[in-house]
């Protein structure tokens, strides 16, 4: 299928997901997360999820990851839609956040965050397939940012539904997962 086949069809299924089903599905994805052996990470970038749009609530997996790795910085994107470019800057509880125009909840300043010092991104998805290659909401700018990461920065979706068998309109700038985690399985490409 192609990305908006594919964009289409994740949209409307998220959007059946009734409220318990939901919440069960994101326990499970955080206890399929906690099985993955992960190095020593110091930096991690995550995005924040739009709930109305029934996105993976990362806030569990960040709980998580602050325990696992004391002194952890995580840090979140601001978007520059004008050049379809993102900026990190640390997030903590004294963040400020602005929600946009898209419903999505963004710093407002703070401290920036050098991709070269990121060992793992938590990266935003409508769907997956089985070479590791995400369908996200269109505008390439995780591809982008992805290309200012080190070539170990760990590559991470997080997904309900499982891998689609082949994206068929995949770009040279596409740029892979290292894993997908569901609440089933977690995937490594």
């Amino acid at each position: 299928m192609t990305k908006a086949e594919l964009r289409k069809l994740y949209r409307q299924k998220r959007n059946e997901l009734d409220d318990a089903t939901l919440e069960k599905l994101q326990d499970l994805v955080l206890i399929r997360f906690q099985t993955l052996g992960l190095p020593l990470l110091n930096c991690i970038s995550s995005y924040l999820p739009v709930y109305s749009r029934r996105e993976v609530d990362t806030q569990p997996v960040i709980s998580y990851l602050r325990f696992q790795y004391p002194g952890l910085t995580v840090a979140i994107p601001k978007t520059d839609i004008a050049t379809a470019t993102m900026q990190h800057y640390v997030y903590n509880d004294e963040t400020a956040l602005l929600e946009t125009g898209w419903g999505i909840m963004e710093p407002v300043g703070g401290e920036p965050v050098d991709p070269a010092a990121i060992d793992l991104v938590l990266m935003p998805l409508l769907a997956f397939d089985q070479r590791g290659y995400r369908v996200g909401y269109g505008k390439g700018m995780y591809d982008r940012f992805l290309t200012d990461c080190r070539a170990d920065t760990l590559r991470i979706g997080l997904s309900f539904f499982g891998a689609e068998p082949e994206i068929t309109d995949t770009d040279d700038f596409d740029i892979p997962l290292d894993y997908c985690v569901t609440p089933y399985q977690v995937y490594e490409f």
